[in-house]
């Protein structure tokens, strides 16, 4: 009896050893599982590639269009305004087109200093020089004045027949032209542009 007891505890040790070894052995295999699951990520994050960034195509194209040449435009302000154009042979029109259209104003062009005397400021050249022997109408030559910011030299048609206008005073206030046929706004007309009151006309 004593030896089956015997062999019965070492049989039961036996049993006892081999379930703790396999115990301990799924414990080592979670335990190694775990580590490789944690670690993994912070692997993958590593190695994961970072995107290039791209080239920003806007600036490329701003760079294609390029600058128009010329003095930016002030808001709500016309070219031959901001700028002194009385040397280009362009007129108004053009040069405030272009402007308008690009928002820049072109560089003046030199088409050689126009002939006559500059104009002042705010001033009609009819106002300015005296055009009393000049064929031309005062809108002609203010006209001229305007768009090249030169007065025109006066041109002499011939001295107008006629008597003198007395300054600031009407030919018709000179002279007497009850026969004449014409009416007063004629004849001093004729007198204002010309700084000559015509003859009297007799029907």
């Amino acid at each position: 009896m004593s030896q089956r007891t015997t062999v019965r505890h070492a049989r039961k040790t036996a049993a006892a050893m081999l379930i703790a070894i396999a115990a301990f052995g799924l414990t080592a295999c979670q335990d190694g599982d775990t580590n490789s699951s944690s670690s993994s990520p912070s692997a993958s994050a590593t190695q994961s590639p970072t995107p290039a960034a791209k080239p920003s195509q806007g600036s490329d194209q701003d760079s294609a269009k390029g600058t128009p040449s010329g003095i930016p435009r002030k808001p709500g302000m016309r070219c031959t305004n901001q700028i002194d154009y009385g040397d280009d042979p362009r007129d108004n029109a053009t040069i405030n087109s272009i402007g308008s259209d690009t928002g820049y104003c072109p560089e003046p062009q030199k088409g050689g200093t126009p002939s006559g005397t500059p104009r002042k400021p705010g001033m009609r050249c009819t106002n300015q020089i005296d055009y009393g022997d000049d064929p031309r109408d005062n809108a002609t030559i203010n006209s001229i004045g305007s768009d090249t910011g030169y007065c025109p030299e006066p041109q002499k048609g011939g001295t107008p027949s006629g008597t003198p206008r007395k300054p600031g005073m009407r030919c018709t206030n000179q002279i007497d032209y009850g026969d004449d046929p014409r009416d007063n706004a004629t004849i001093n007309s004729i007198g204002s542009d010309t700084g000559y009151c015509p003859p009297v006309q007799h029907q």
